[in-house]
């Protein structure tokens, strides 16, 4: 009988997102407090006998997601995970990928990423290679800088590259309004720009730290104090490269929200709110002013990769 395994893997916000300007090697430093939300993309993975990897795509139900951003070739992050199992056990036998998004595409909220960790965990499994999960964390380093935290979720501190990940201590829960566009921002892109930006003197290139009153407001489970406290370095490039996003944030903050932030590169634009009512009532808010394509709302922390069938 043709092995497969369902493995889903959440999204995620940054409650902080500091950069530092580029490297020599091309990468920027970050300091980044992540926190996964339950926002999902599942991964089935279905044995095959030549050592073909592919890969297919759809939106889960009720979720807008441009599926045409999303490559389905030998570039899609999914199947580079796939392979990158493959080489590092030397396995024989390909893979059937299949991909439900319920994360948005090129959102700044990591959906790609999920995509990586849910096929790592979902390939290890149905190829029964006998992986750990630091192994696996080890090679997801080498995919992107956020895809270890998704692997693990909850809420975790980033450095390095955003890919060296340790738990952050939370409490209780934590309620998110996730206004998306149809067009999304390339990460590239956003990161030419906040490069730019630093050459021209509009802003300086200071070295990336944890923020620390992020990090008293999440062991305090104050959502009030962690609303005063958002913080995205990028978020002045996005807002360069997508104006419009503006009026979004001005929306949310017209309802009450306790914080607005662009969500990592953007753009998705992230509100946090005092409770799931509020997160509701905002959402209507924001669904009726028009700035937005899509509207959701989303809880967290939320698990990592994890296995379903």
């Amino acid at each position: 009988m043709t092995r497969s395994v369902t493995v889903r893997a959440p999204g995620k916000v940054n409650l902080q997102l500091s950069v530092g300007p580029v490297r020599e090697d091309g990468y920027h430093p970050l300091a980044t407090i992540f926190q996964a939300v339950d926002l999902y993309e599942t991964v089935t993975a279905t044995v095959r006998e030549d050592a073909e990897v592919t890969v297919t795509v759809s939106a889960a139900r009720g979720v807008q997601v441009d599926l045409d951003g999303v490559p389905l070739d030998e570039t899609n992050i999914a199947v580079r995970a796939a392979r990158a199992v493959q080489t590092e056990y030397g396995v024989d036998d390909g893979i059937d990928l299949a991909i439900v998004k319920g994360v948005p595409v090129a959102g700044g909220m990591a959906g790609g990423s999920a995509d990586a960790a849910a096929t790592l965990l979902a390939c290890a499994e149905a190829w029964e290679v006998g992986a750990t999960r630091s192994q696996l964390d080890a090679i997801a380093a080498t995919l992107g800088a956020d895809v270890p935290f998704i692997l693990h979720g909850h809420t975790a501190v980033g450095l390095g590259r955003g890919d060296q990940i340790t738990p952050a201590m939370t409490r209780g829960e934590f309620h998110w309004v996730l206004a998306t566009q149809a067009q999304g921002l390339s990460t590239a892109a956003v990161y030419g720009e906040f490069d730019r930006m630093i050459v021209a003197g509009e802003r300086a290139p200071l070295a990336p730290e944890i923020c620390e009153e992020v990090m008293f407001a999440l062991r305090a489970g104050d959502a009030e104090a962690l609303g005063d406290a958002l913080t995205n370095d990028l978020q002045g490039a996005a807002l360069s490269l997508a104006p419009h996003l503006r009026a979004v944030m001005e929306q949310a903050l017209e309802a009450d929200a306790l914080g607005v932030m662009v969500s990592g590169s953007g753009p998705t634009v992230a509100a946090l709110a005092r409770s799931r009512q509020h997160a509701l009532a905002i959402a209507a808010h924001l669904t009726a002013s028009g700035t937005a394509d899509a509207v959701v709302t989303a809880s967290g922390p939320a698990t990592g990769a994890v296995v379903l069938a």
